[in-house]
């Protein structure tokens, strides 16, 4: 089996697991209902006003035919608004986790216990967690914005930079999914991005089925629980086979 299809199975194993435990799936789907409320309002605003922010973006094409004037503005207006998605694809995981932190810390130490105890040690420090969700959102945005200007650019825009799109937010997704559990074993982000880039194939197999998942409208809620299960089944795995540093704070 190659690793991109080992990556697919833990995405199976998690959602087998939340739909078995009826109680966290519930209580998972709270955090990610509220935070999904928040995103639908605000890429709602994006594709009202994203054609008067393309007309105050280009001032340079008020001169133009109407024909080339409306290309222009509506293909920024286009990319603007997947830049946007693209944007909540990758900080959707993060801020949800964030939201419902207790819920999902509390998911991952019984599907941690399920399958033979929490790990000991006192992990990484709240603030420490903290700082390494915003170190990857900003490594996240760092790459989202070469890619929206990649955009522009004809072709390449329309084919190549969509997929790197997909693989970028899946990989960026799994980093965030097996947080709970590495966070829980004093793994820094650093380290976290260190070791899935080093199983690169493993971490999209797992990362990419769920982005393409959660564009679906409510699916992001209801696999969330599961992908929290998954990412830690997929980090206490990843993490057996790895020599990892002591926690700090």
């Amino acid at each position: 089996m190659t690793e991109f299809a080992v990556g697919i199975r833990y995405v199976a194993r998690g959602q087998r697991w939340a739909l078995g435990h009826g109680r966290w799936l519930a209580l998972g789907l709270v955090p990610a209902l509220i935070t999904l409320v928040v995103y639908a309002a605000a890429l709602v605003a994006l594709a009202l006003y994203a054609g008067d922010f393309a007309a105050w973006a280009t001032p340079f094409a008020d001169d133009w035919s109407d024909t080339w004037q409306s290309v222009l503005r509506v293909t920024f207006a286009a990319l603007l608004f997947a830049f946007g998605l693209l944007l909540a694809v990758l900080t959707f995981t993060a801020v949800t986790l964030a939201v419902g932190d207790p819920f999902y810390e509390a998911l991952s130490g019984q599907v941690e216990t399920s399958e033979g105890g929490v790990p000991d040690g006192e992990g990484l420090s709240f603030w420490a967690s903290l700082r390494g969700s915003v170190r990857v959102l900003l490594y996240a945005v760092c790459c989202a914005v070469p890619l929206f200007l990649c955009g522009f650019v004809p072709g390449l825009g329309q084919t190549v930079v969509p997929v790197i799109g997909f693989a970028v937010s899946g990989f960026f997704l799994t980093v965030e999914l097996t947080s709970v559990a590495m966070d829980r074993r004093g793994v820094p982000v650093r380290e976290r991005v260190r070791l899935l880039r080093g199983r690169l194939a493993l971490a999209l197999g797992f990362g990419v089925p769920l982005v393409l998942l959660f564009l679906i409208p409510l699916a992001a809620v209801f696999l969330m629980p599961g992908a929290v299960a998954g990412g830690t089944l997929l980090a206490r795995d990843l993490s057996a086979h790895q020599p990892l540093p002591r926690p700090q704070d």
